[in-house]
Protein backbone atom coordinates (compact mmCIF):
# COMPACT_ATOMS: atom_id res chain seq x y z
CA UNK A 1 0.00 0.00 0.00
CA UNK A 2 1.14 3.46 -0.85
CA UNK A 3 2.37 6.06 1.85
CA UNK A 4 0.15 8.24 0.36
CA UNK A 5 -3.46 6.53 1.06
CA UNK A 6 -2.09 5.40 4.71
CA UNK A 7 -1.19 9.23 5.56
CA UNK A 8 -2.73 11.89 3.04
CA UNK A 9 -1.39 14.91 4.40
CA UNK A 10 2.05 13.20 3.12
CA UNK A 11 4.34 15.83 1.58
CA UNK A 12 7.89 16.48 0.41
CA UNK A 13 10.70 15.11 3.07
CA UNK A 14 11.44 18.94 3.19
CA UNK A 15 8.11 19.30 4.89
CA UNK A 16 7.99 16.06 6.28
CA UNK A 17 11.64 16.82 8.45
CA UNK A 18 9.59 20.21 9.18
CA UNK A 19 7.15 18.59 11.14
CA UNK A 20 8.99 16.06 12.73
CA UNK A 21 11.09 18.78 14.25
CA UNK A 22 7.96 20.37 15.22
CA UNK A 23 6.68 17.62 17.12
CA UNK A 24 10.05 17.21 18.80
CA UNK A 25 9.58 20.81 20.01
CA UNK A 26 6.45 20.07 21.21
CA UNK A 27 7.06 17.10 23.14
CA UNK A 28 9.75 19.29 24.94
CA UNK A 29 7.72 22.20 25.92
CA UNK A 30 4.64 20.50 26.94
CA UNK A 31 6.82 18.92 29.49
CA UNK A 32 8.77 22.45 30.29
CA UNK A 33 5.62 24.11 30.30
CA UNK A 34 3.42 21.85 32.66
CA UNK A 35 6.35 21.69 35.08
CA UNK A 36 7.09 24.86 35.93
CA UNK A 37 3.60 25.96 35.56
CA UNK A 38 2.82 22.84 38.50
CA UNK A 39 5.63 23.43 40.51
CA UNK A 40 5.66 27.40 40.76
CA UNK A 41 1.98 27.02 41.81
CA UNK A 42 2.95 24.85 44.59
CA UNK A 43 6.19 26.43 45.70
CA UNK A 44 3.70 29.89 45.85
CA UNK A 45 0.99 28.59 48.04
CA UNK A 46 2.98 26.15 50.16
CA UNK A 47 2.45 28.41 53.31
CA UNK A 48 -1.05 30.11 52.36
CA UNK A 49 -2.83 28.31 50.12
CA UNK A 50 -4.99 30.52 47.57
CA UNK A 51 -6.07 28.26 44.96
CA UNK A 52 -7.33 24.35 44.81
CA UNK A 53 -4.96 22.26 43.97
CA UNK A 54 -5.16 18.59 44.18
CA UNK A 55 -3.02 16.33 47.22
CA UNK A 56 0.71 16.28 46.53
CA UNK A 57 0.72 12.67 45.54
CA UNK A 58 -2.09 13.21 42.69
CA UNK A 59 0.52 16.11 41.63
CA UNK A 60 3.53 13.56 41.19
CA UNK A 61 1.59 11.11 39.68
CA UNK A 62 0.23 13.14 36.97
CA UNK A 63 4.19 14.58 36.49
CA UNK A 64 5.18 11.36 36.17
CA UNK A 65 2.28 10.04 33.70
CA UNK A 66 3.24 13.40 31.34
CA UNK A 67 6.78 12.20 31.56
CA UNK A 68 6.30 8.58 30.57
CA UNK A 69 3.75 9.24 28.07
CA UNK A 70 6.08 12.10 26.07
CA UNK A 71 9.03 9.15 26.51
CA UNK A 72 7.15 7.25 24.85
CA UNK A 73 5.65 9.86 22.17
CA UNK A 74 9.20 10.25 21.30
CA UNK A 75 10.16 7.15 20.84
CA UNK A 76 6.99 5.97 18.73
CA UNK A 77 8.03 9.54 16.45
CA UNK A 78 11.55 7.97 15.58
CA UNK A 79 9.32 4.52 13.98
CA UNK A 80 6.32 6.55 12.72
CA UNK A 81 5.93 7.87 8.75
CA UNK A 82 2.81 9.91 8.64
CA UNK A 83 3.73 12.81 11.11
CA UNK A 84 0.26 14.42 10.82
CA UNK A 85 -1.51 12.15 11.79
CA UNK A 86 0.73 11.74 15.04
CA UNK A 87 0.50 15.91 15.24
CA UNK A 88 -3.08 15.67 15.14
CA UNK A 89 -3.10 12.97 17.99
CA UNK A 90 -0.20 14.23 20.38
CA UNK A 91 -2.27 17.80 20.18
CA UNK A 92 -5.61 15.80 20.77
CA UNK A 93 -3.93 14.61 23.75
CA UNK A 94 -2.50 17.59 25.50
CA UNK A 95 -6.11 18.94 24.93
CA UNK A 96 -7.42 16.29 26.91
CA UNK A 97 -4.78 16.91 29.84
CA UNK A 98 -5.49 20.56 30.07
CA UNK A 99 -8.99 19.35 30.34
CA UNK A 100 -7.94 17.05 32.98
CA UNK A 101 -6.22 19.96 34.69
CA UNK A 102 -8.52 22.28 34.65
CA UNK A 103 -11.21 19.80 36.04
CA UNK A 104 -9.27 18.57 38.52
CA UNK A 105 -8.01 22.23 39.89
CA UNK A 106 -11.57 24.03 40.22
CA UNK A 107 -13.22 23.33 37.17
CA UNK A 108 -14.79 26.82 36.10
CA UNK A 109 -12.53 28.30 39.30
CA UNK A 110 -9.01 26.95 38.00
CA UNK A 111 -6.41 29.29 37.58
CA UNK A 112 -5.21 26.72 34.76
CA UNK A 113 -8.04 27.14 32.07
CA UNK A 114 -5.33 29.73 30.29
CA UNK A 115 -3.49 26.48 29.37
CA UNK A 116 -6.51 25.50 26.70
CA UNK A 117 -4.22 28.08 24.52
CA UNK A 118 -1.14 25.96 24.21
CA UNK A 119 -2.92 23.03 22.15
CA UNK A 120 -4.32 26.02 19.69
CA UNK A 121 -1.34 27.46 19.14
CA UNK A 122 0.81 24.31 18.39
CA UNK A 123 -2.17 23.39 15.98
CA UNK A 124 -1.88 26.56 14.43
CA UNK A 125 1.93 26.33 14.15
CA UNK A 126 1.86 22.77 13.03
CA UNK A 127 -1.14 22.44 11.26
CA UNK A 128 -1.74 26.16 10.04
CA UNK A 129 -5.75 27.25 10.14
CA UNK A 130 -7.27 23.75 10.11
CA UNK A 131 -5.34 22.71 12.82
CA UNK A 132 -6.03 25.88 15.12
CA UNK A 133 -9.82 25.96 14.25
CA UNK A 134 -10.05 22.28 14.98
CA UNK A 135 -8.27 22.62 18.39
CA UNK A 136 -9.99 25.57 19.76
CA UNK A 137 -13.18 24.01 18.61
CA UNK A 138 -12.39 20.87 20.69
CA UNK A 139 -11.14 22.75 23.38
CA UNK A 140 -14.36 24.42 23.64
CA UNK A 141 -16.03 21.51 23.61
CA UNK A 142 -14.34 20.03 26.38
CA UNK A 143 -14.49 23.15 28.54
CA UNK A 144 -18.43 23.67 27.69
CA UNK A 145 -18.76 20.02 29.18
CA UNK A 146 -16.78 20.64 31.94
CA UNK A 147 -19.42 23.36 32.64
CA UNK A 148 -21.97 21.40 32.65
CA UNK A 149 -20.89 18.73 34.58
CA UNK A 150 -20.32 20.76 37.13
CA UNK A 151 -22.95 22.97 36.78
CA UNK A 152 -24.93 19.84 37.30
CA UNK A 153 -23.17 18.96 40.61
CA UNK A 154 -22.11 15.93 39.27
CA UNK A 155 -18.10 17.22 40.00
CA UNK A 156 -18.50 18.44 43.35
CA UNK A 157 -16.45 14.54 44.73
CA UNK A 158 -13.58 15.79 42.28
CA UNK A 159 -13.52 20.08 42.54
CA UNK A 160 -13.48 20.60 46.22
CA UNK A 161 -13.82 24.16 46.29
CA UNK A 162 -15.51 26.19 49.00
CA UNK A 163 -18.18 27.18 46.78
CA UNK A 164 -19.65 26.48 43.29
CA UNK A 165 -19.70 29.89 41.43
CA UNK A 166 -22.43 27.83 38.88
CA UNK A 167 -25.35 28.51 40.50
CA UNK A 168 -27.78 29.67 37.72
CA UNK A 169 -27.64 28.61 33.99
CA UNK A 170 -26.79 32.20 33.06
CA UNK A 171 -22.76 31.55 34.95
CA UNK A 172 -22.14 28.04 32.98
CA UNK A 173 -23.23 30.27 29.58
CA UNK A 174 -21.32 33.16 30.75
CA UNK A 175 -17.99 31.11 30.72
CA UNK A 176 -18.28 29.65 27.71
CA UNK A 177 -19.23 32.33 25.68
CA UNK A 178 -16.08 33.99 26.95
CA UNK A 179 -13.51 31.61 26.87
CA UNK A 180 -15.00 29.88 23.34
CA UNK A 181 -14.79 33.35 21.77
CA UNK A 182 -11.43 33.67 23.43
CA UNK A 183 -10.26 30.22 21.98
CA UNK A 184 -11.31 31.18 18.47
CA UNK A 185 -9.58 34.63 18.62
CA UNK A 186 -6.21 32.78 19.85
CA UNK A 187 -6.75 30.42 17.24
CA UNK A 188 -7.59 32.81 14.47
CA UNK A 189 -4.36 34.90 15.61
CA UNK A 190 -2.13 31.98 15.36
CA UNK A 191 -3.09 30.87 12.25
CA UNK A 192 -2.61 34.29 10.58
CA UNK A 193 1.06 34.33 12.21
CA UNK A 194 1.86 30.60 11.47
CA UNK A 195 0.44 31.28 7.51
CA UNK A 196 2.62 34.29 7.73
CA UNK A 197 5.83 32.22 9.12
CA UNK A 198 5.44 29.96 6.98
CA UNK A 199 5.36 32.39 3.38
CA UNK A 200 8.25 34.48 5.22
CA UNK A 201 10.00 30.53 5.56
CA UNK A 202 9.65 29.95 2.02
CA UNK A 203 10.66 32.91 0.97
CA UNK A 204 13.58 32.79 2.85
CA UNK A 205 14.27 29.03 2.06
CA UNK A 206 13.83 30.36 -1.34
CA UNK A 207 16.09 33.03 -1.22
CA UNK A 208 18.50 30.82 0.64
CA UNK A 209 18.33 28.29 -2.34
CA UNK A 210 18.68 30.88 -5.36
CA UNK A 211 22.03 32.89 -3.31
CA UNK A 212 23.37 29.18 -2.67
CA UNK A 213 22.79 28.04 -6.40
CA UNK A 214 23.88 31.81 -7.49
CA UNK A 215 27.16 31.29 -5.21
CA UNK A 216 28.02 28.22 -6.52
CA UNK A 217 27.60 29.17 -10.11
CA UNK A 218 29.75 31.89 -9.45
CA UNK A 219 31.95 30.04 -7.85
CA UNK A 220 32.04 27.31 -10.78
CA UNK A 221 32.61 30.49 -12.89
CA UNK A 222 35.43 31.78 -11.24
CA UNK A 223 37.40 28.61 -10.66
CA UNK A 224 36.56 27.09 -13.99
CA UNK A 225 37.22 29.91 -16.22
CA UNK A 226 40.20 29.94 -18.98
CA UNK A 227 41.33 33.39 -17.70
CA UNK A 228 42.64 34.57 -14.92
CA UNK A 229 41.09 36.82 -12.23
CA UNK A 230 42.45 38.93 -9.55
CA UNK A 231 40.73 41.14 -7.55
CA UNK A 232 42.37 44.32 -5.01
CA UNK A 233 41.37 46.48 -2.82
CA UNK A 234 41.62 49.98 -2.68
CA UNK A 235 44.92 49.70 -1.14
CA UNK A 236 45.87 46.70 -4.00
CA UNK A 237 46.07 44.17 -1.83
CA UNK A 238 44.88 41.10 -3.40
CA UNK A 239 41.56 39.62 -2.48
CA UNK A 240 40.98 37.00 -4.75
CA UNK A 241 42.81 34.52 -7.36
CA UNK A 242 41.52 32.10 -9.38
CA UNK A 243 42.65 28.69 -10.49
CA UNK A 244 43.44 30.17 -14.11
CA UNK A 245 45.55 33.07 -12.46
CA UNK A 246 47.28 29.97 -10.43
CA UNK A 247 48.39 28.03 -13.48
CA UNK A 248 49.12 31.29 -15.00
CA UNK A 249 51.47 32.32 -12.65
CA UNK A 250 52.01 29.44 -10.72
CA UNK A 251 51.45 30.98 -7.52
CA UNK A 252 49.02 29.49 -4.90
CA UNK A 253 45.57 32.10 -2.95
CA UNK A 254 47.67 31.86 0.02
CA UNK A 255 51.07 32.69 -1.26
CA UNK A 256 48.84 35.63 -3.06
CA UNK A 257 45.97 36.91 -1.15
CA UNK A 258 46.48 39.51 1.14
CA UNK A 259 50.13 40.83 -0.69
CA UNK A 260 50.77 44.04 -2.91
CA UNK A 261 49.75 43.11 -6.29
CA UNK A 262 52.34 45.45 -7.97
CA UNK A 263 55.44 44.29 -5.58
CA UNK A 264 54.20 40.79 -6.60
CA UNK A 265 53.76 41.18 -10.13
CA UNK A 266 55.43 44.87 -10.95
CA UNK A 267 54.29 44.93 -15.05
CA UNK A 268 50.95 45.22 -14.20
CA UNK A 269 49.80 49.05 -13.67
CA UNK A 270 46.56 50.19 -12.70
CA UNK A 271 45.54 52.11 -15.72
CA UNK A 272 43.32 54.88 -15.87
CA UNK A 273 39.93 54.43 -15.18
CA UNK A 274 38.16 55.28 -18.73
CA UNK A 275 41.24 53.29 -20.46
CA UNK A 276 39.50 50.17 -21.72
CA UNK A 277 42.44 49.03 -23.73
CA UNK A 278 44.50 45.69 -23.74
CA UNK A 279 47.31 46.40 -22.00
CA UNK A 280 50.53 43.71 -22.34
CA UNK A 281 53.00 43.13 -19.67
CA UNK A 282 55.91 40.51 -18.54
CA UNK A 283 55.63 39.28 -15.40
CA UNK A 284 57.58 36.62 -13.12
CA UNK A 285 56.54 33.17 -12.35
CA UNK A 286 56.82 31.23 -9.13
CA UNK A 287 59.50 29.64 -11.03
CA UNK A 288 61.72 32.55 -11.91
CA UNK A 289 60.87 32.08 -15.05
CA UNK A 290 59.30 35.66 -16.99
CA UNK A 291 56.27 35.40 -19.27
CA UNK A 292 54.19 37.69 -21.34
CA UNK A 293 50.53 38.49 -20.14
CA UNK A 294 47.85 40.19 -21.49
CA UNK A 295 45.63 42.14 -19.13
CA UNK A 296 42.77 44.37 -18.37
CA UNK A 297 41.61 46.49 -15.55
CA UNK A 298 38.06 47.64 -14.25
CA UNK A 299 37.47 49.74 -11.07
CA UNK A 300 34.47 47.61 -8.96
CA UNK A 301 32.67 49.94 -7.31
CA UNK A 302 30.99 49.13 -4.19
CA UNK A 303 28.48 50.20 -1.96
CA UNK A 304 30.59 51.51 0.84
CA UNK A 305 33.63 53.20 -0.52
CA UNK A 306 36.18 51.62 1.68
CA UNK A 307 35.53 48.77 -0.25
CA UNK A 308 36.60 49.74 -3.87
CA UNK A 309 39.04 48.11 -5.30
CA UNK A 310 39.98 46.87 -9.29
CA UNK A 311 39.50 43.78 -10.82
CA UNK A 312 42.25 42.19 -13.19
CA UNK A 313 41.80 40.06 -16.11
CA UNK A 314 44.69 38.61 -17.35
CA UNK A 315 45.67 35.47 -20.33
CA UNK A 316 49.11 33.82 -20.95
CA UNK A 317 50.28 35.25 -24.12
CA UNK A 318 53.53 32.76 -24.54
CA UNK A 319 51.58 30.24 -26.19
CA UNK A 320 50.38 33.02 -28.78
CA UNK A 321 54.13 34.50 -28.90
CA UNK A 322 55.06 30.68 -29.68
CA UNK A 323 52.83 30.53 -32.71
CA UNK A 324 53.48 34.25 -33.97
CA UNK A 325 57.21 33.20 -34.00
CA UNK A 326 56.01 29.48 -35.66
CA UNK A 327 54.05 31.85 -38.52
CA UNK A 328 56.58 34.12 -39.33
CA UNK A 329 59.46 30.66 -39.25
CA UNK A 330 56.74 28.82 -41.80
CA UNK A 331 56.60 31.97 -43.90
CA UNK A 332 60.30 32.78 -43.70
CA UNK A 333 60.60 29.09 -44.76
CA UNK A 334 57.94 29.01 -47.33
CA UNK A 335 59.74 31.85 -48.90
CA UNK A 336 63.10 30.68 -48.91
CA UNK A 337 61.13 27.17 -50.17
CA UNK A 338 60.08 28.74 -53.56
CA UNK A 339 63.27 30.71 -53.62
CA UNK A 340 65.34 27.29 -53.36
CA UNK A 341 62.69 25.65 -55.67
CA UNK A 342 63.22 28.24 -58.39
CA UNK A 343 66.97 27.53 -57.98
CA UNK A 344 66.94 24.04 -58.30
CA UNK A 345 64.68 24.26 -61.19
CA UNK A 346 67.07 26.43 -62.86
CA UNK A 347 69.97 24.33 -61.94
CA UNK A 348 68.58 21.51 -64.24
CA UNK A 349 69.64 22.92 -67.60
CA UNK A 350 72.91 23.81 -66.84
CA UNK A 351 74.04 20.40 -65.18
CA UNK A 352 72.68 18.54 -68.32
CA UNK A 353 74.67 20.69 -70.13
CA UNK A 354 77.44 19.51 -67.68
CA UNK A 355 76.48 15.74 -68.10
CA UNK A 356 76.06 16.13 -71.70
CA UNK A 357 79.59 17.59 -72.40
CA UNK A 358 81.19 15.21 -70.04
CA UNK A 359 79.79 12.17 -72.28
CA UNK A 360 81.23 13.94 -75.08
CA UNK A 361 84.61 14.84 -73.56
CA UNK A 362 84.73 10.66 -72.08
CA UNK A 363 83.91 9.08 -75.76
CA UNK A 364 87.20 10.99 -77.19
CA UNK A 365 89.92 10.74 -74.66
CA UNK A 366 91.55 7.36 -74.07
CA UNK A 367 93.40 8.45 -70.75
CA UNK A 368 92.27 6.06 -68.29
CA UNK A 369 92.90 9.38 -65.55
CA UNK A 370 90.50 11.66 -67.68
CA UNK A 371 87.75 8.67 -68.09
CA UNK A 372 88.11 7.93 -64.20
CA UNK A 373 86.97 12.03 -63.59
CA UNK A 374 84.78 11.42 -66.24
CA UNK A 375 83.01 8.93 -64.72
CA UNK A 376 83.08 10.96 -60.93
CA UNK A 377 81.66 13.76 -62.48
CA UNK A 378 78.30 11.34 -63.81
CA UNK A 379 78.03 9.58 -61.04
CA UNK A 380 77.58 12.90 -58.71
CA UNK A 381 76.02 14.89 -61.76
CA UNK A 382 73.16 12.27 -61.63
CA UNK A 383 72.73 12.07 -57.97
CA UNK A 384 72.70 15.67 -57.99
CA UNK A 385 69.84 15.32 -60.86
CA UNK A 386 68.17 12.73 -58.67
CA UNK A 387 68.52 15.36 -55.65
CA UNK A 388 66.98 18.19 -57.60
CA UNK A 389 64.34 15.96 -58.39
CA UNK A 390 63.28 15.01 -55.47
CA UNK A 391 63.06 18.54 -54.05
CA UNK A 392 61.04 19.57 -56.65
CA UNK A 393 58.78 16.87 -56.19
CA UNK A 394 58.72 17.42 -52.02
CA UNK A 395 58.15 21.28 -52.77
CA UNK A 396 55.47 21.73 -54.89
CA UNK A 397 51.79 20.94 -53.50
CA UNK A 398 50.32 17.44 -54.51
CA UNK A 399 46.89 17.21 -56.19
CA UNK A 400 46.03 13.25 -56.38
CA UNK A 401 43.66 13.03 -59.36
CA UNK A 402 41.91 9.26 -58.00
CA UNK A 403 40.75 7.07 -59.78
CA UNK A 404 39.96 3.13 -59.77
CA UNK A 405 43.09 0.97 -60.75
CA UNK A 406 44.89 -2.70 -59.65
CA UNK A 407 47.23 -2.36 -57.03
CA UNK A 408 48.52 -5.90 -58.05
CA UNK A 409 49.93 -4.39 -61.81
CA UNK A 410 51.00 -1.36 -60.10
CA UNK A 411 52.85 -3.30 -57.84
CA UNK A 412 54.25 -5.67 -60.47
CA UNK A 413 55.23 -2.17 -62.00
CA UNK A 414 57.12 -0.82 -59.65
CA UNK A 415 59.31 -4.28 -58.90
CA UNK A 416 60.06 -4.31 -62.84
CA UNK A 417 61.50 -0.87 -63.04
CA UNK A 418 63.43 -1.48 -60.38
CA UNK A 419 65.06 -4.35 -61.47
CA UNK A 420 65.94 -2.78 -64.36
CA UNK A 421 68.64 -0.86 -62.21
CA UNK A 422 72.40 -1.72 -62.58
CA UNK A 423 72.52 -1.35 -58.76
CA UNK A 424 69.81 -3.58 -58.23
CA UNK A 425 70.68 -6.91 -56.37
CA UNK A 426 70.11 -9.80 -58.25
CA UNK A 427 69.39 -11.94 -55.09
CA UNK A 428 67.21 -9.85 -53.28
CA UNK A 429 63.50 -11.65 -53.63
CA UNK A 430 60.37 -10.00 -53.47
CA UNK A 431 57.55 -11.53 -52.62
CA UNK A 432 53.61 -9.92 -53.93
CA UNK A 433 50.76 -10.90 -51.24
CA UNK A 434 48.37 -8.60 -52.94
CA UNK A 435 44.94 -10.49 -54.13
CA UNK A 436 44.57 -10.32 -58.18
CA UNK A 437 40.73 -8.73 -57.35
CA UNK A 438 41.69 -5.86 -55.33
CA UNK A 439 41.43 -2.38 -56.49
CA UNK A 440 42.73 0.84 -55.06
CA UNK A 441 41.08 4.22 -54.77
CA UNK A 442 43.87 6.39 -55.24
CA UNK A 443 46.38 8.73 -57.53
CA UNK A 444 48.58 5.96 -59.77
CA UNK A 445 51.32 7.87 -60.47
CA UNK A 446 51.96 9.44 -56.70
CA UNK A 447 50.97 5.38 -55.14
CA UNK A 448 53.64 4.01 -57.66
CA UNK A 449 55.99 6.56 -56.30
CA UNK A 450 55.39 5.60 -52.66
CA UNK A 451 56.09 2.11 -53.62
CA UNK A 452 59.24 2.73 -55.59
CA UNK A 453 61.20 4.93 -52.46
CA UNK A 454 59.72 2.25 -49.95
CA UNK A 455 61.46 -0.47 -52.34
CA UNK A 456 64.05 1.08 -52.32
CA UNK A 457 64.35 1.72 -48.97
CA UNK A 458 64.42 -1.97 -48.45
CA UNK A 459 66.64 -3.27 -50.81
CA UNK A 460 69.41 -0.92 -49.26
CA UNK A 461 68.71 -2.14 -46.19
CA UNK A 462 69.32 -6.06 -47.22
CA UNK A 463 72.46 -4.45 -49.46
CA UNK A 464 74.74 -6.75 -46.97
CA UNK A 465 72.19 -9.90 -46.22
CA UNK A 466 72.60 -13.23 -48.16
CA UNK A 467 69.14 -13.64 -47.86
CA UNK A 468 67.83 -10.49 -48.73
CA UNK A 469 63.83 -10.57 -48.72
CA UNK A 470 61.34 -7.85 -49.28
CA UNK A 471 57.44 -8.90 -48.96
CA UNK A 472 54.87 -6.73 -50.29
CA UNK A 473 51.39 -7.68 -48.85
CA UNK A 474 47.71 -5.68 -49.11
CA UNK A 475 44.31 -6.32 -47.92
CA UNK A 476 41.00 -4.67 -47.25
CA UNK A 477 39.60 -4.17 -43.70
CA UNK A 478 37.38 -1.86 -41.70
CA UNK A 479 39.09 1.07 -39.44
CA UNK A 480 37.55 2.77 -36.44
CA UNK A 481 37.72 6.68 -36.95
CA UNK A 482 36.23 8.19 -34.04
CA UNK A 483 34.04 5.47 -33.68
CA UNK A 484 32.90 5.69 -37.26
CA UNK A 485 34.10 2.57 -39.31
CA UNK A 486 35.87 3.27 -42.47
CA UNK A 487 37.19 0.58 -45.24
CA UNK A 488 40.42 1.23 -45.86
CA UNK A 489 43.31 -0.61 -48.34
CA UNK A 490 46.46 -1.80 -45.77
CA UNK A 491 50.14 -2.01 -47.90
CA UNK A 492 52.51 -3.45 -45.83
CA UNK A 493 56.40 -3.40 -47.07
CA UNK A 494 58.73 -5.62 -45.15
CA UNK A 495 62.50 -6.17 -45.30
CA UNK A 496 64.75 -8.62 -43.22
CA UNK A 497 67.43 -6.15 -43.64
CA UNK A 498 69.48 -4.54 -40.54
CA UNK A 499 66.64 -2.71 -39.40
CA UNK A 500 66.21 1.47 -38.33
CA UNK A 501 67.25 2.11 -34.71
CA UNK A 502 65.09 3.04 -32.52
CA UNK A 503 66.84 6.46 -31.93
CA UNK A 504 66.11 8.05 -35.16
CA UNK A 505 62.81 6.61 -35.96
CA UNK A 506 60.65 9.67 -35.05
CA UNK A 507 63.54 11.75 -37.54
CA UNK A 508 63.09 9.71 -40.57
CA UNK A 509 60.28 11.84 -42.24
CA UNK A 510 62.30 15.08 -41.62
CA UNK A 511 63.50 16.60 -45.26
CA UNK A 512 67.12 15.94 -45.77
CA UNK A 513 67.67 13.38 -43.05
CA UNK A 514 68.97 10.88 -44.06
CA UNK A 515 71.61 7.73 -43.13
CA UNK A 516 73.28 7.12 -46.41
CA UNK A 517 76.05 8.76 -48.21
CA UNK A 518 74.43 8.87 -51.74
CA UNK A 519 70.91 9.29 -50.11
CA UNK A 520 68.55 12.59 -50.37
CA UNK A 521 66.80 12.62 -47.20
CA UNK A 522 63.46 13.12 -49.06
CA UNK A 523 62.38 9.92 -50.30
CA UNK A 524 60.15 9.06 -47.19
CA UNK A 525 59.29 12.67 -46.41
CA UNK A 526 57.48 12.32 -50.27
CA UNK A 527 56.27 9.49 -49.21
CA UNK A 528 53.90 10.29 -46.22
CA UNK A 529 53.17 14.26 -47.89
CA UNK A 530 52.04 11.37 -50.35
CA UNK A 531 50.24 9.50 -48.27
CA UNK A 532 48.79 12.48 -46.05
CA UNK A 533 47.67 14.07 -49.62
CA UNK A 534 44.96 10.60 -49.88
CA UNK A 535 43.51 10.62 -46.57
CA UNK A 536 45.87 8.07 -45.08
CA UNK A 537 48.26 7.41 -42.52
CA UNK A 538 51.96 5.66 -42.34
CA UNK A 539 53.51 3.95 -39.45
CA UNK A 540 56.88 2.02 -39.13
CA UNK A 541 57.39 -1.05 -36.58
CA UNK A 542 59.82 -3.55 -36.26
CA UNK A 543 60.11 -6.77 -38.38
CA UNK A 544 60.33 -9.66 -36.24
CA UNK A 545 63.27 -11.62 -36.13
CA UNK A 546 64.35 -8.45 -37.78
CA UNK A 547 64.14 -6.02 -40.06
CA UNK A 548 61.51 -3.02 -40.49
CA UNK A 549 58.03 -2.61 -41.59
CA UNK A 550 55.73 0.23 -43.33
CA UNK A 551 52.76 0.27 -42.96
CA UNK A 552 50.52 2.43 -45.27
CA UNK A 553 46.63 2.62 -45.04
CA UNK A 554 44.79 4.18 -47.73
CA UNK A 555 41.09 4.99 -47.28
CA UNK A 556 37.72 4.09 -49.75
CA UNK A 557 35.14 5.64 -51.03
Amino acid sequence: MRLSALCPHTGSPAANDHLKKQIQWLLFLRVLFLSLMLGISVLLQAKTPSIFLPPLHYLAYFIAGLYLFTILSALALRMIQCYSRFGYLQITLDTLLVTLLVFSTGGSQSVFTVVYFFPIVMGAFMLFRRGSLLFAALSTLLFGSLLLVEYGGYASSFIQTSQSQLTNLQMPLHYFTIYSLTFFLVAILSSMLSTRLQKTEAELFQTASDYGRLSFLYKQIFDDINTGIITVDADNRVTSFNRAAELITGYSPGEILGQDLSRTFPGMETPLLHDERRHMAVIPRKSGETIPVGYSCSRLNAQDDNENGYVYTLQDLSQIKRMEAQVQQAEKMATIGEMAAGIAHELRNPLAAISGAVQLLDKETWDSVNKRLFGIIMRESDRLDATIHDFLLFSKPINPEKKWFSLLALAREAVETLRQDPDWSPSLAIDLEIPPDLNCWADPQLIRQVLLNLITNSANACRNIEKGRIRLRAEETTAWDKETPEAVIILEIADNGHGIPEGIQEKIYEPFFTTRETGTGLGLAIVRQIVHSHGGNISLRDYQPQGTLFSVSLPLP
